[in-house]
């Protein structure tokens, strides 16, 4: 997998900072004050960076922008960066600062003069979410960035600060490449063979295979691979952190490694993107990697459906009904709605044999939440207002946009069937409600539960902020941090 770039931390030591090589970075508040690294920087450089935080072009900047001095005389450096930054800024912007660092990187060594700054283990972890790339596909040889040094005045303490920051990265990452893998390297054995990997990290990983699926009667989540090679399975993660007695958060992903639609085939312009169909899968093993990697101290499962849909002479037809693990049977009217189908038996499945204390699934569900969110944020629906505040808060805290959308009994007559217990399309009217209603059938009574339609935010077509264009890794920092807040005792 993808690793994220290395960053040391060490006491500051201003008489090094002349013969440190590559980029040196400093941070200068609003107010345009040098910190004891600036000044020295400045010093070297024969009052350069005084006369740019003197220019009106500083005064225009806004936080985490920077200004860069290209070979600066006095000092070895091949570019000095500064950065505007406040000493009360909030994690955002320090993070935001990071990537801005990063983005200008290259092959370079970076030194950070972050003093002591409260922000600098963000500012670090932004240097790392930003510094991804996805180069495992190319023929010529990846850019291999340089060494990132952050001096600051208590490096052990920002170095404990940024320990957890470090696994969230890597969880981040592990999504992200999921993410951007082409489903014929990524097949559904493949990613299996990725999650069992993580038992190394120390968590419990089973994978269920057809014939076991079948005995469990998860025939609609089977009814949609059946016109694949590839065979359809069920990875259960699980990280037991918490008390022995204490039930476990549930974490459900949609895993469609690739969706054609089936026989309700898709256009074939940007089909290409259907590579990230199994997003909210992927987001379910960066958590669940995280949470390892930082010995998180509750009990998390997380369970993934991982299932091909193709168009086959075996391939589930428009029209079809199929019965569910819960027992309700499914008039199929769209194959393109396939992935509640999955979920709909990976949801009672885990309720069934966890017991949870919450359930929440991630999907890339439909292009209606995209329609009425945009790429910003992803669609939130609840059947609980305290779990879904908790969620809401995490995820503002993060950086990570979510919005909650509405759920209720009137749209449950759009997907009555005429022949089944239920439809799994109601066409466009309200089409990620609908979706979001259809799963909510499938969630045991009292047991709290959030659905996230994460369509429009795994995969951007710009960069953002904090990742390059492709894969974001949506949701992997805000459900950790809901862990942490709720979860973990």
């Amino acid at each position: 997998m993808s690793t994220p770039v290395a960053i040391a931390f060490a006491e500051t030591d201003l008489d090094a900072v002349a013969g440190s090589e590559g980029r040196v970075a400093v941070l200068v508040d609003a107010e345009g004050k040098l910190d004891p690294g600036a000044r020295r920087v400045n010093r070297l450089s024969r009052g350069a960076l005084a006369r740019v935080v003197e220019s009106e072009a500083f005064a225009r900047m806004k936080p985490a922008e920077i200004v860069t001095l290209a070979w600066p005389a006095g000092l070895a450096a091949e570019a000095v960066d500064l950065v505007r930054l406040d000493r009360k800024a909030s994690q955002e912007e320090a993070r935001r600062a990071g990537a801005e660092l990063a983005k200008r990187q290259g092959k370079a060594d970076v030194t950070l003069l972050a003093g002591n700054h409260p922000r600098a283990a963000d500012i670090a972890f932004g240097f790392a979410l930003r510094a991804y790339s996805f180069d495992a596909h190319r023929s010529e040889e990846p850019v291999i960035p340089g060494a990132v040094k952050v001096m600051v005045t208590k490096p052990e303490e920002i170095a404990s600060a940024a320990g957890p920051m470090a696994a969230l990265a890597e969880g981040v990452f592990f999504t992200r490449d999921l993410v951007n893998e082409p489903a014929n390297v990524l097949t559904t054995d493949d990613f299996a063979g990725r999650l069992a990997a993580m038992q190394e990290l120390g968590l419990d990983v089973e994978i269920l295979e057809e014939d076991e699926l079948k005995a469990l009667g998860m025939r609609a989540l089977l009814a949609v691979g059946q016109g694949s090679e590839s065979p359809s399975k069920v990875v259960v993660m699980r990280w037991n952190g918490g008390a022995a007695d204490q039930a476990p958060l549930a974490l459900v992903g949609k895993g469609v490694v690739f969706d054609t639609g089936g026989i309700s085939i898709k256009p074939g312009q940007g089909m290409e993107e259907m590579t990230m169909d199994m997003g909210g899968a992927a987001v379910v093993a960066g958590v669940m990697r995280t949470l390892a990697l930082r010995k998180s101290r509750a009990n998390v499962v997380g369970v993934v459906g991982l299932v091909e849909n193709m168009p086959d002479g075996r391939a589930q037809r428009p029209g079809d009904i199929v019965r569910s693990m819960k027992g309700d049977t499914i008039e199929v009217i769209n194959t393109d709605a396939e992935g509640r189908l999955v979920l709909a038996d990976v949801l009672w499945y885990a309720q069934d044999r966890f017991k949870p204390a919450g359930v929440i699934d991630l999907a890339t569900l439909t292009g209606a939440i995209i329609v009425a969110l945009g790429n910003a944020n992803a669609g939130v629906f609840s059947n609980d207002d305290a779990f879904c505040a908790d969620f809401l808060k995490a995820a503002t805290r993060e950086g990570e946009g979510a919005w909650r959308m509405p759920l209720g009994a009137s749209y449950d007559k759009l997907i009555k069937s005429r022949l089944a217990d239920i439809r799994n399309s109601a066409g466009r009217p309200a089409g990620s409600i609908t979706a979001a209603q259809f799963l909510q059938r499938f969630i045991a009574e009292d047991t709290p539960w959030i659905h996230l339609d994460i369509a429009g935010v795994a995969l951007a077509q710009e960069e953002t902020a904090l990742a390059p264009k492709g894969a974001t890794g949506w949701g992997v920092l805000a459900l950790d941090r809901l862990v942490a807040d709720r979860f973990e005792k």
